[in-house]
């Protein structure tokens, strides 16, 4: 064997060993393993395919789209969403109406005032120390608008044919506290 062939047969693994200790994984950089493809980058395309009538007409310009609703349909679609659903008024489809069999009976008429009374006995009631720190209600934040002098600015800028802006705003000023105010 000549001296050449030697040095190549150590010199070979020698530097494979140096490309492991460079870090990476050797595998995956000679093309070991197979990765499996990010199932989030995966997308299909769909086929080319010819429209089913080739006798299409080019939309208008300024023409409003098909599946575009007018301003009043969408309205009705959002307040009443039964009329958008089976185009009658009044009438449930039997689904709804099987829904709301279902559910049971009505709630009574008097609910609201039931859950308001049960919603109270639930509060906990302040203690002597929480009355004694806190006996003076706080002011609340803002400022309060006066409503009749603010009703009579917007009837005066209606009847002058100003702007509602115009004008200041009445508030309600609160009193100034005193000394002893402050402390009781």
């Amino acid at each position: 064997m000549s001296p050449r062939l030697r040095r190549l047969r150590v010199l070979v693994p020698l530097c494979v060993l140096a490309l492991t200790a460079c870090g990476g994984d050797v595998t995956r950089t000679f093309g070991l393993t197979r990765d499996a493809p990010d199932e989030f980058q995966v997308t299909t395309r769909a086929p080319l395919s010819m429209p089913p009538d080739l006798d299409l007409r080019p939309p208008r310009p300024g023409a409003s789209r098909p599946q575009e609703q007018s301003e009043r349909q969408q309205a009705e679609a959002t307040l009443a969403p039964q009329i958008e659903l089976n185009g009658t008024g009044g009438t449930d489809s039997p689904g709804q109406e099987a829904l709301v069999s279902a559910a049971g009976p009505p709630a009574p008429a008097n609910i609201r005032t039931r859950v308001d009374a049960e919603a109270a006995l639930d509060r906990p009631s302040q203690s002597f120390t929480d009355r004694l720190m806190f006996w003076k209600p706080a002011p609340l934040p803002g400022t309060v608008v006066d409503p009749t002098r603010e009703a009579q600015r917007l009837r005066e800028n209606a009847a002058l044919g100003r702007n509602v802006e115009a004008g200041d705003t009445p508030i309600i000023q609160r009193k100034r506290e005193g000394l002893l105010d402050s402390i009781f």
